[in-house]
């Protein structure tokens, strides 16, 4: 599993610049759908809702379906690209490749989802439910913005640590059957315990940022210094360090000391 691990690092960071762009735009999108599917999955309905953790975990099953796509479909996502850096730890790649491939990858996927959330916006997809698919975006969006710099970069930890674990036992599958169980459950598990991913950020802040109906408090600047950069930082901790460089150090490092 290490060494499938560091070989698709180093695929990965040899990709044309164009191609990992798109692939990037795909992986955005996805995960976009993942997070719209969990929107709706959690939205209330007008005479009964479920118990909190029954919806929380129900909203991270179907949240799935977004990585599901990025790894059977095929796409490039910054989050489980933290796992690059055991390419890099050892020396299969430069730290140069590493960045241009995080910078790259970074950069499709956010574009991608703000666009999925305009098109959704425009589409009248948050009209549903008598406007409770709107009233719940705006919750979600709200929520994520009210917690401290130190806080989203420790829910951002938690999540790419999970994250990362799922694509790191995809290294063992053999079948799609297998990678959907193998990405499932870990997946399911950081969406229901709340904790927070980057790119599924750019989503559920930016879709109701442009539906707008929420009292002034949400704001691109607050999205941005509020909460995606904390985020990213705790991804990159939580996938790069806390999976990929342990992962590497257990298995990979006497294979660095023979080449």
């Amino acid at each position: 599993m290490a060494r499938r691990a560091e070989a698709a690092g180093v695929s990965k960071a040899a990709q044309p610049a164009l191609s990992m762009f798109v692939l990037a735009l795909l992986g955005g999108a996805f995960i976009a759908f993942g997070a719209l599917f969990f929107t709706v999955a959690t939205t209330p309905g007008p005479d009964a809702a479920l118990p909190y953790g029954a919806a929380q975990v129900l909203g991270g099953v179907v949240f799935s379906v977004g990585l599901v796509l990025v790894v059977v479909g095929g796409a490039e996502l910054f989050t489980g690209n933290n796992l690059v850096v055991m390419a890099w730890a050892g020396r299969r790649i430069s730290t140069r490749a590493l960045l241009r491939n995080w910078a790259i990858v970074y950069a499709g996927n956010i574009a991608a989802a703000i666009a999925v959330a305009w098109v959704v916006h425009l589409s009248g997809h948050l009209d549903g439910a008598a406007g409770a698919v709107g009233v719940r975006a705006t919750t979600i969006a709200t929520s994520k913005l009210s917690r401290g710099f130190g806080q989203e970069v420790l829910l951002g930890v938690l999540a790419n640590v999970l994250v990362c674990l799922a694509v790191w036992m995809c290294f063992a599958a053999r079948t799609v059957v297998d990678k959907v169980l193998a990405i499932m459950l870990p997946v399911s598990a950081f969406v229901a315990a709340g904790f927070e991913h980057s790119i599924a950020n750019a989503y559920l802040i930016p879709v109701a940022l442009f539906r707008g109906d929420d009292g002034g408090s949400l704001t691109w600047r607050r999205f941005v210094t509020h909460n995606l950069v904390p985020v990213t930082i705790g991804n990159v901790i939580g996938g790069a360090v806390l999976v990929g460089l342990v992962y590497w150090f257990v298995y990979l490092r006497t294979d660095r000391s023979t080449r």
